[in-house]
């Protein structure tokens, strides 16, 4: 099992990646050439995402926060970069979406805590 430094970086990987295909699927409406970078924005993301849960990060923790993420830098970085719409309405979604991810989080992180271990059971 991979140290949990590595964990979160391969999981920074797979969302930053991800939300880099995500944006440049927009792009490539005007520009085709960016279909590349969509292409190996999503593969790139699958491989870090799978890292992740190589490296042992639960899978409800890791699919909920590359996807909470993913959705939330997509609808900022959307509306700084393509002049998109971010309403108040959207923010409050954005907001709730984080405080659900650090709900799983946090109740994974606990359930972790009280599962015996090894030692503990023998």
């Amino acid at each position: 099992m991979a140290s949990p430094a590595r964990r979160w970086l391969f999981l920074a990987c797979a969302i930053a990646l991800e939300v880099s295909g995500s944006l440049s699927l927009k792009g490539a409406l005007e520009t085709p050439v960016l279909y590349v970078v969509v292409v190996g924005g999503y593969l790139g993301s699958f491989v870090f995402l799978a890292r992740t849960l190589r490296a042992g990060l639960p899978l409800g923790v890791a699919y909920g926060i590359w996807g909470a993420a993913g959705v939330a830098m997509t609808a900022v970085l959307s509306a700084w970069i393509f002049g998109e719409p971010l309403t108040g309405l959207m923010a409050l979604g954005i907001a709730v979406i984080i405080a659900g991810v650090l709900c799983v989080e946090l109740g994974s992180q606990r359930a972790a805590d009280s599962v015996p271990t090894r030692e503990a059971r023998s």
